[in-house]
């Protein structure tokens, strides 16, 4: 391959990171605002965000790559680069999936958690910023890593758009070279490496997010793991002096 098809890659590369980190932030937005508001005492708050949810959930993230670039030109009378047109779709998209993840572990807090805070005269907001989403927020990293991988496929949507991604990319560099097995071996391997380490970054970020609630990575609190450890311990030592 030559150094400017390998650059087209490296391109494509930096698009597919831009789009992703966009469009992940997007949906990181919408995924905690429409949990909490489906957490809401307000039945008009909570429908709004189970419409939000319902809609985009229930919709091809493809279809409405398609729907904000062509249609909503037709309707507003301006053009989203496709960049921006990508990372609304897509943010919009799987916030949505993201929205389940939060409301799920806002409402598996202890209730007695609640009811503490409510004895403290704390706000609703208070509860909210200084018990629940501190014992929760731990507990969303797994699923959301699982929601960033997929995310991340999902940018290979956009080449529809003509934007050019990895895919789009390796598609050009495919037909130039006229080599497909190779071309898509490499871009298989690439988005394997990039998913790989997004799980990685998001690992460390779980183990430090519940190491700052007192809990291990298998959410096991802290003192009792050490606890358990030093028992087990205790009991292999004293196993191996009745063999003795």
């Amino acid at each position: 391959m030559t150094s400017g098809l390998w650059n087209l890659v490296l391109e494509g590369i930096w698009v597919t990171l831009q789009l992703l980190f966009l469009s992940a932030l997007l949906a990181g937005a919408m995924s905690f605002l429409a949990g909490i508001a489906r957490t809401s005492r307000s039945w008009i708050v909570r429908f709004l965000a189970g419409l939000y949810t319902e809609v985009f959930r229930g919709t091809s993230a493809l279809i409405m790559i398609f729907w904000v670039y062509f249609v909503l030109p037709l309707a507003f009378g301006w053009q989203l680069v496709p960049l921006w047109a990508g990372t609304l779709a897509l943010g919009l998209t799987y916030g949505a999936y993201g929205s389940e993840i939060v409301r799920g572990a806002l409402t598996a807090v202890d209730p007695a958690q609640r009811e503490g805070g409510i004895a403290l005269s704390f706000t609703p907001w208070q509860r909210m910023r200084l018990i629940l989403l501190p014992q929760a927020v731990p507990e969303m990293i797994p699923p959301f890593s699982n929601l960033l991988v997929e995310l991340l496929k999902g940018t290979a949507l956009v080449s529809v758009m003509g934007m050019g991604d990895l895919t789009f990319s390796a598609n050009l560099v495919r037909l130039a070279l006229q080599q497909s097995a190779e071309v898509y071996t490499y871009v298989l391997l690439i988005y394997f490496v990039i998913a790989f380490l997004l799980t990685r970054l998001m690992r460390g970020l779980e183990k430090r997010l519940k190491a700052g609630v007192g809990r291990t990575s298998d959410g096991m609190p802290a003192r009792e793991a050490k606890r358990t450890a030093t028992a087990g311990a205790g009991a292999g030592a004293a196993a191996g002096g009745a063999a003795s």
